[in-house]
């Protein structure tokens, strides 16, 4: 189906499905872009509608329905950031629809869901982008120009970490006083998932539960796969193996509060064969929040985070050097000969000192890879030309990271293949 673009003159309407933290910052990022107007706010709390009409007045619509905002001919695109076990259908009933879509990753709950979702956008001709703003930090985007020149020579290992150290940082959000069946569609909440009375905690908090989040892996884990698979081009790996478990939260939660993976990635014409470790810890020392992400290489170390990107390079030895206390004396003198025969001694000087360097690269401070995303998924309605951020990338990113649930709660090594999106 081909695309109908939007002129630049033209007005694009949105609405948002599910009204909570994200969803409210994804609303004024796209609503800070010229030509942007709100059309809709659905949420399955009425509280959050009541909100919504507050800041942004009565004249849009207010629905705890979904359904009524794809029905509307006059909404151009859908912002998706509800509960994980609603993204792929929602968006998928929107990419039907006709409309636009910005979702929230991860873009699945589960792995079944990846494949039809990619189909739903193949065939509607309308633009998906996923919500990791990884994508659009200029960090990264400066990272992969960088580790395409070779920068840090032959990339053999990356480390991510992403840890917290508060409540909210744990998923504690604030519980509304007036939460209650009257004023919550609880069984829209529920949708997919197993049936249960009314549990407000379960709403509002409801990344600790597996029925309706992905945990640490889909929260966090799915934005450093992000990060690294801009840099790298990396289609995904071929090997996963989780662990952690409830350390602190020990909340009801099912969802562990910290988790260690470890990755293993293949030899492709993008990239050498690399391992990956990724760290998750929710209690963790007096630090606030602690990001990262570093390339190794065989020519230096280059970490970027969302705003910032260093750069540090140490040449390499020019001899590998020799340990032969060991060897008779005779044999000790042939191996100096031919050693010598092909590093020859020099003698040290000035000129000689290896240069050891480190480069610091930084965004303008009007850099925001938040609303630079929303910019790029506005552009990309306008012209038609998508970001690179779509379906295809989204399961790539979302897969590995649920395969890391996968591993933890199976406790084995579970293998991938990158190429197909399929568990081996």
């Amino acid at each position: 189906m081909q695309q109908k673009k939007i002129s630049a003159n033209d007005k694009v309407r949105i609405a948002l499905i599910g009204c909570g933290g994200m969803g409210s910052g994804d609303l004024r990022n796209e609503l800070s872009i010229p030509g942007v107007e709100l059309a809709a706010c659905c949420d399955i709390y009425t509280g959050r509608l009541e909100r919504a009409k507050e800041i942004w007045g009565n004249k849009i619509l207010l629905t705890r329905d979904h359904r009524e905002v794809l029905a509307r001919p006059d909404i151009d695109a859908v912002l998706v950031a509800t509960p994980d076990h609603w993204h792929s259908a929602i968006t998928t009933e929107a990419l039907k629809a006709g409309k636009h879509v910005y979702c929230q990753k991860p873009m699945v709950h589960t792995l079944d869901e990846g494949k039809p979702v990619i189909e739903a956008h193949k065939k509607s001709g309308k633009i998906l982008q996923i919500g990791s703003q990884y994508a659009s930090s200029l960090a990264f985007l400066k990272a992969r120009d960088l580790f395409r020149g070779g920068a840090i020579g032959e990339l053999n290992m990356v480390e991510a970490w992403l840890d917290r150290n508060s409540a909210i940082g744990a998923w504690q959000y604030s519980i509304p006083p007036d939460a209650s069946p009257q004023t919550v569609d609880w069984d829209r909440f529920l949708g997919k998932a197993p049936k249960r009375p009314f549990e407000a905690m379960r709403l509002f908090r409801w990344r600790n539960y597996n029925d309706y989040g992905t945990g640490v892996a889909g929260d966090l884990f799915v934005h450093l796969f992000t990060g690294i698979h801009t840099v790298t081009g990396a289609l995904g790996p071929t090997r996963v193996f989780a662990t952690g478990g409830l350390r602190f939260w020990k909340d009801g939660r099912d969802a562990p509060d910290v988790m260690l993976s470890l990755v293993d990635y293949p030899k492709t014409d993008a990239h050498p064969a690399f391992t990956l470790s990724l760290k998750v810890n929710f209690v963790s020392g007096g630090v606030r929040e602690s990001f990262g992400i570093r390339f190794v290489g065989s020519e230096g170390v280059m970490t970027p985070t969302m705003n910032s990107l260093t750069l540090s390079r140490t040449p390499r030895e020019t001899e590998p050097g020799y340990t032969i206390s060991t060897f008779p004396k005779d044999v000790q003198a042939q191996f100096l000969k031919e050693y010598r025969a092909k590093y020859p001694q020099s003698t040290p000087n000035a000129d000689s000192i290896r240069p050891e360097t480190t480069e610091v690269f930084n965004p303008p401070p009007s850099h925001n890879p938040h609303r630079e995303h929303h910019v790029h998924f506005q552009n990309a309605i306008r012209t038609g030309k998508a970001h690179f951020e779509d379906g295809v990338f989204g399961f790539r990113t979302a897969g590995p990271a649920l395969l890391c649930n996968l591993s933890y709660f199976e406790k084995r090594v579970v293998g991938w293949d990158p190429l197909n999106m399929n568990v081996v």
